[in-house]
């Protein structure tokens, strides 16, 4: 799974890559973007999996993981009429979610495009953007499926209904995601890969002294059910660097509660609309967490571990991890019936422990 970091010029998205990844990108303190996207992939904290492979006694344990992509290239678009390029509108449109980094400290030093700090307004201005550039992507569609519509195709009319319902939310102002349309249209949603389908969460990017702002734009993003979480992401990369001891005294100093760069990532996994199941047992060379899509079958997460287990499911064996923590073993929970034996069609629970039979 991935998720795209995009945001204005110096709101501080490679900073924000760099606390999630400790990848060292190079961060400028001028209006800069680079030609090519900065990638990481960080682990999914989880104290779950700890407690499971406590109980497990594994030789280790696995995090999930979401590759982080940061994209270069809006700034211009978002300021001035000829839009973003298009270099930016392919990487956005391969990621599975956005989290669009906002400005939310003073730093004379590190120039910023717009002339005041004002989280709401620079939302507003790239999310402006982002809508017209799915607007004129649907346009073109309407334009290119007219013909065979006019010419008694079927499917072109179908798709010509769909078309012009989103190009009128679109003309509103509307994002994607937020313009009805029936399971049936899914299809087309994804072809279109339009910008504003893919869920999004707010990085707001403050420092240690202003670490409640964002008021006006947590409400903000709070009506249209959005997530805000408030990063002070500079002191956040300069605290990495430091020794556990050193960093949590530091933290005392200043403070800033522990957790901001967990916090974040929490809050991409559930904008990336995801659960967690994991796999393990006393036999095993590991306790593995992994990522799923909300309602998803069995069948499907044994693919998530191999396409071989998959094609010759034959049944999982599911306990609850608070029951097997609470038990102490399968062999326990089995006794208890706290295990239990599910087909292909079972719909995982987020923190399900699974183990999948399968033919050889």
């Amino acid at each position: 799974m991935k998720l795209g970091i995009v945001g204005l010029p110096n709101a501080g998205k490679t900073t924000v890559f760099n606390a999630l990844t400790h990848a060292g990108a190079l961060a400028t303190a001028y209006a800069f973007s680079s030609a090519e996207a900065n990638h990481g992939v960080v682990a999914v904290p989880d104290e779950r999996l700890d407690r499971l492979n406590e109980v497990l006694q594994t030789p280790r344990e696995v995090h999930a993981t979401i590759e982080v992509v940061d994209i270069p290239g809006l700034g211009g678009g978002a300021e001035h009429p000829q839009g973003l390029g298009s270099r930016f509108l392919a990487d956005i449109r391969e990621v599975d979610a956005v989290a669009h980094v906002v400005r939310a400290f003073e730093n004379p030093e590190v120039a910023f495009p717009r002339a005041t700090i004002d989280p709401v307004a620079d939302v507003e201005a790239v999310e402006t953007e982002l809508v017209l550039s799915d607007l004129e992507l649907v346009e073109r569609r309407r334009d290119k499926t007219a013909k065979a519509a006019r010419a008694g195709d079927a499917a072109a009319r179908k798709e010509m209904a769909v078309l012009e319902r989103l190009a009128a939310g679109l003309g509103e102002g509307r994002r994607a995601r937020e313009i009805e349309r029936g399971t049936d249209e899914e299809a087309l949603m994804r072809d279109l890969a339009l910008v504003t389908e893919r869920p999004v969460l707010f990085v707001l990017n403050t420092d240690e002294s202003h670490l409640e702002a964002g008021t006006a734009l947590a409400a903000w993003a709070a009506e249209r059910g959005d997530q805000v979480v408030a990063l002070a992401a500079r002191l956040e990369v300069e605290l990495a660097e430091l020794e556990p001891d050193e960093a949590a005294e530091f933290r005392d100093e200043l403070g800033v509660p522990p957790g901001g760069v967990d916090d974040l990532i929490a809050a991409c996994y559930r904008a990336l609309g995801y659960i967690t199941f994991f796999t393990g047992d006393f036999k095993s060379s590991e306790s593995r967490a992994w990522q799923l899509p909300r309602g998803s079958t069995a069948w499907q997460a044994a693919g998530r571990i191999h396409g071989d287990i998959q094609k010759k499911f034959v049944r999982a064996e599911v306990v609850s991890l608070a029951d097997l923590l609470s038990l102490g073993s399968f062999a326990h929970a089995r006794d208890k019936g706290a295990l239990r034996i599910e087909g292909r069609e079972y719909v995982v629970a987020d923190g399900d422990v699974m183990n999948f039979r399968h033919t050889a």
